[in-house]
């Protein structure tokens, strides 16, 4: 099954509220951990990753926290996803690190599994934080699912 992880969750949910919070604001792990029920431990570590990613900054105290490092357009959901969890795939094969594969020369659906890879990652390095947090109306196709990769979805049954 595709599914973000928690830490995920957690990252991209932490960022829209950064997004959405006055530019410059310094927020606290410990009020953003609160404010969303996170474990403030978990929180802590995702935070890390995400400045060590250079997505977000760390300021020392006496009014430690973390602020946005870029612009929230300029964030998108694939380098969260990036930066806590490690590169992104469907299938092992995808990246060619898959050396054990034992289906690999009789494989008939590399190909087409790896356009859809790629379709993944396009939308969500298209998908930026900003758009997030933004209505539902602005991802008309997307929310609703009438539209992906500028084609119509066609639902078989």
């Amino acid at each position: 099954m595709l599914k973000l992880t928690k830490k995920v969750d957690y990252a991209l949910l932490v960022l829209n509220h950064m997004a959405q919070s006055e530019k410059g604001e310094i927020l606290n792990v410990r009020d953003v951990a609160a404010l969303y029920r996170i474990p403030q431990e978990i929180l802590a570590k995702v935070m890390q990753k995400l400045s060590k990613a250079g997505l977000i900054q760390s300021h020392n105290a006496p009014k430690g926290g973390y602020s946005l490092k870029l612009p929230a357009e300029e964030i998108s959901v694939l380098n969260v996803l990036v930066a806590v969890e490690g590169p992104v795939g469907i299938v092992s094969c995808s990246d060619g690190t898959d050396k054990e594969c034992q289906q690999m020369d009789q494989c008939d659906i590399r190909s087409p599994l790896e356009r859809l890879q790629n379709n993944i990652l396009w939308f969500l390095e298209a998908l930026s934080i900003r758009e997030l947090g933004q209505e539902p109306a602005v991802l008309k196709g997307v929310s609703d699912g009438s539209s992906v990769f500028g084609q119509p979805l066609h639902h078989k049954g």
